[in-house]
């Protein structure tokens, strides 16, 4: 039976005053003796690396107009016989409702074989190519650079600005992260006769979050770093005893910062709530949401800054987990939704929710229209990730990173001493 957990720890604190965690403060270019989970290989040599220390950043402006895309369909037995408007709106249905697709098909944006078809009731045989042609449009405003926080010939980690998102899907497929690591390969290898495989990220942050994403520039790399959030995230509700379980199993830790609504309380809380999917409008696969009959999940909050006066609480955040929205629906179901979300709410639940309106209106492409109730990849929340410690994956040298963080998320201490120099 899945579990809903929230254990707190309150200790003897001013809770007026600031309260700030050993450790929280910036890190420094040093050596120092940091150990992970048990069963990883650790060493005494900590690479350490922090945005103050390289200060190097690269991406190119965005065109005005993304190029469009092309997606390729070939017809198999079990599509033979249909008609070219049945294939389409059927199988893409979430891309476009049935009057979209026949406006696309009007358009001769798509071709059978080569030759653009206007017939919507055209038959498909087995073995015919598909080929459809989304117009070129203009992406939503986003940032173009990214900080390097370190580089080898194995891995590249970047401190990625919030709005930027990661991977191509929905109306952003050229201004991601991955579109600039790209065009970053190819100007460093343009004079180069072997072309090497373009970096590509191992995993997400939210368009909104900010800081750390960890990129693998080798398929070995790739593979290893990939398994580290994996396993992390498969221990998680294998044992009823945690902290000892997930201790002795991970291999990568992950901390954030974040900015969360009203003043709580305990200074150390614990949140093992799943997290599931459910409908909702606009979002094609599903929202992910608190949900009893959700995957284990869990995220330790500790309390980093109560203010009383903006009603708010400056927290650090380990997950030990890597659901998508983590944070922000854990945050969020203890009642302490995450400062400018527009999504969730107390509870981990969405503002607005009603699984069974949609807008079927067409934007000027034949796809849907934009929706009008909040989705994920909306900004204005604050979400930082920090820092990571992971072991390289191929040496075993322990890499300690750090993101410098936007000013809202520093302790007043933290603001002082950047003040003073």
């Amino acid at each position: 039976m899945e579990r809903s957990t929230v254990i707190v720890r309150k200790k003897n604190l001013n809770q007026a005053g600031p309260i700030t965690k050993s450790g929280s403060g910036p890190a420094h270019n040093s050596t120092s003796k940091f150990v992970l989970g048990s069963n990883c290989i650790t060493s005494s040599l900590v690479t350490s690396y922090s945005t103050e220390a390289i200060m190097q950043s690269f991406g190119e402006p965005w065109p005005e107009f993304n190029d469009g895309l092309h997606y390729r369909d070939l017809i198999r037995s079990s599509d033979s016989g249909l008609t070219l408007i049945e294939f389409y709106s059927k199988k893409y249905k979430n891309s476009a409702p049935f009057l979209g697709w026949l406006q696309r098909i009007h358009n001769k944006q798509i071709t059978i074989d080569g030759n653009a078809v206007t017939d919507p009731d055209t038959i498909l045989r087995e073995g015919m190519e598909l080929i459809y042609y989304r117009l070129p449009w203009q992406e939503p405003d986003a940032p173009h650079l990214l900080e390097i926080l370190c580089e080898d010939d194995d891995l590249i980690a970047v401190n990625k600005p919030s709005g930027l998102q990661v991977l191509p899907g929905g109306l952003f497929q050229q201004r991601t992260v991955l579109t600039q690591l790209q065009w970053r390969s190819r100007k460093l290898t343009s004079s180069s006769a072997c072309q090497e495989p373009h970096p590509v990220p191992v995993h997400r942050l939210g368009r909104g979050t900010s800081g750390i994403l960890l990129c693998a520039k080798t398929k070995l790399a790739k593979s290893r770093l990939a398994a580290y959030f994996a396993d992390g995230t498969s221990v998680v509700g294998v044992s009823r005893d945690s902290n000892s379980e997930l201790n002795t199993m991970r291999k990568i830790t992950k901390i954030y910062r974040a900015l969360a609504r009203g003043v709580i309380n305990e200074d150390e809380v614990t949140v093992e709530q799943p997290i599931g999917q459910v409908r909702y409008p606009g979002v094609a696969k599903g929202l992910y949401v608190a949900s009893p009959s959700g995957k284990p999940s869990f995220s330790r909050v500790d309390v980093l800054e109560r203010n009383m006066h903006s009603n708010c609480t400056l927290i650090q955040v380990e997950i030990q987990s890597g659901r998508p929205h983590q944070i922000r629906i854990h945050l969020s179901f203890i009642g302490h939704p995450l400062i400018g979300d527009p999504l969730y709410v107390a509870g981990g639940q969405p503002k607005c929710f009603d699984p069974h309106v949609t807008d079927e209106s067409l934007a000027h492409d034949g796809g849907y229209q934009r929706p009008g109730n909040p989705v994920p990849g909306d900004c204005g929340y604050h979400l930082h990730a920090h820092r990571s410690v992971f072991p390289h994956p191929i040496t075993n040298e322990v890499i300690d990173i750090t993101a410098s963080l936007p000013s809202i998320l520093r302790t007043q201490e933290e603001s002082k001493a950047i003040t003073q120099g």
